[in-house]
């Protein structure tokens, strides 16, 4: 069983959700990003996306893209990248890298596979990318045994799900509305609906992402879903913070709300 498998099992053993919180690479600076990371797993994250910067990013709202921009600026490398993975992976959080297709495919999927499983990453999530593009990627994270993790969303079919759900071998990631990321006053409407569609074709955890900011959300969100996805609200924290250390308390203090929530609720749907 993987680290990211084992970590879902964990949190259902406690009958809570797991929390999985986002920032991306290079955020204000790769230093100062990887103790973010780590601040986030000690307040209780249980697993962390670490964004790979590109410059065309599609389903960014205007709050990574801002910190997108700010790490870009700075700089930000693949290499980068691998180094935060490698950093955060040895707190023992799970750490997955979030990617859009298009640099993946640059650097040959092969090389960015074997160079993620070689810095400890336990898998990739890739937004953009559709069962039907996906062979040569799913050879060479099967021979790298890096997780693979897909997206559905409201509008997708049940066909489109199933077919999502046949590729993915980490965990489903649910967007919980149409549109760009960032945080919201409430969590989409279509999102438990969606998690019971995902279940009806799987077995795989399935976690929401889209919109989570407070401990309510979360919370909600965590009574029927197996995971709950939280970036924006982070990076805002983050970008709201006057220094480096006022950055790092705000997002404890976060991590610690959402830890709460998710553990608040009574489980449905299992």
């Amino acid at each position: 069983m993987t680290a990211l498998r084992s970590t879902f099992e964990r949190a259902r053993a406690e009958g809570r959700a797991a929390l999985i919180g986002y920032l991306p690479s290079g955020f204000p600076t790769q230093a100062e990003g990887i103790a973010l990371a780590l601040a986030m797993v000690d307040a209780g994250v249980d697993i962390v996306e670490i964004g790979l910067p590109y410059s065309d990013p599609l389903m960014d709202g205007p709050t990574i893209q801002a910190a997108v921009h700010q790490s870009l600026t700075a700089g930000s490398t693949v290499a980068g990248v691998l180094d935060t993975v490698s950093a955060v992976s040895a707190s023992g959080a799970p750490t997955l890298v979030m990617s859009y297709w298009n640099p993946i495919e640059h650097i040959g999927v092969e090389v960015f596979a074997d160079r993620l499983h070689r810095a400890g990453g336990a898998g990739v999530i890739t937004p953009d990318l559709t069962p039907e593009e996906a062979s040569d990627w799913l050879a060479a994270t099967d021979a790298n045994g890096v997780s693979r993790v897909f997206l559905v969303a409201p509008s997708s079919t049940d066909e489109r799900i199933a077919s999502v759900s046949a590729v993915t071998d980490g965990f489903v990631y649910a967007a919980s509305t149409m549109g760009v990321t960032g945080a919201r006053a409430s969590v989409g409407s279509g999102a438990r609906e969606l998690v019971a569609r995902v279940r009806a074709v799987t077995d795989l955890p399935v976690a929401v992402g889209l919109g989570v900011s407070t401990g309510e959300q979360a919370a909600e969100v965590a009574s029927y879903a197996d995971g709950v996805i939280v970036g924006s609200a982070f990076i805002a924290r983050i970008l709201a913070a006057p220094g480096h250390a006022a950055a790092v308390t705000a997002v404890r203090e976060l991590a610690v709300e959402l830890a709460a929530g998710v553990r608040a609720p009574a489980r449905s749907g299992f």
